[in-house]
């Protein structure tokens, strides 16, 4: 049972792919023409254009997605959104299934892939973690974001959990980013993904269903940096674990 387990994990995987590319390039161009348009409004069509693909896609590789918690935003406010980081699929679901514009926190590296990464780049800030420069640039570019109005996501963790922990431990960038511009934080936990596309496999995926759940907004008020990190990662925790064998 084990090896047909493993035989259909890698025949999926090819399918999983296969559907990715020709759905990416038929919503390609479109998603390209919001280059032309001011943000937020460009990213905000950015998003859409984003979660369309990602909702058929989802359904093509038997992975439906259900979303809890989006009445926890606030129109015309901006909010930074944490979410922990299992697999390579949270990044597709974080950016187009936040209500809202928004950009997420993003390494250099996948805007070199040709194509996909000018679509990359849009719904992105990108930052090189080995450099200092870049840190320190990024830091100032979703200040821009978060100022414009649009909502912008950090995967605190900073890579995938490859631990049997519910969560790494967290950076301090996405706290710093909430004190220093007092913008309230919405911890959001995607369960699952480790189940899908397992981050301790090559080539393989498993059709689950998927959850994604936003929390209360934690206000930074008068926290550090540290408390407030201290404060999330408690929340994101004990609500992973209450609600991860549902």
């Amino acid at each position: 049972m084990k090896v047909v387990k493993e035989i259909a994990g890698r025949l999926w995987a090819v399918w999983a792919i296969i559907s990715f590319v020709v759905t990416f390039l038929i919503i390609f161009i479109p998603s390209m023409v919001t280059y032309l348009l001011p943000d937020p409004k460009g990213t905000a069509v950015f998003i859409r254009i984003a979660k369309i693909w990602m909702l058929v896609w989802l359904r093509l590789v038997g992975c439906p997605l259900k979303v809890s918690g989006k009445e926890n935003f606030v129109k015309d406010r901006a909010f930074i959104v944490t979410c922990n980081h299992n697999s390579l699929l949270d990044v597709p679901l974080s950016c187009p299934f936040i209500p809202g514009a928004n950009k997420t926190i993003a390494k250099t590296s996948f805007a070199k892939i040709p194509l996909f990464g000018w679509f990359y780049s849009k719904g992105s800030v990108l930052v090189d973690r080995k450099s200092e420069a870049s840190r320190r640039k990024s830091f100032e570019e979703m200040k821009t974001v978060l100022q414009k109005g649009m909502h912008m996501c950090i995967y605190p963790e900073g890579t995938r959990n490859r631990t049997d922990e519910p969560l790494k431990k967290f950076y301090d960038g996405a706290f710093k980013l909430a004190v220093e511009t007092n913008t309230a934080i919405i911890p959001a936990i995607i369960f699952n993904t480790k189940k899908a596309l397992p981050v301790n496999k090559t080539f393989y995926f498993i059709p689950y269903k998927l959850r994604m759940h936003f929390l209360e907004p934690v206000e930074p008020g008068k926290l550090s940096p540290e408390q407030l990190k201290e404060i999330v990662f408690l929340l994101m925790k004990d609500h992973y674990v209450k609600n991860k064998d549902q």
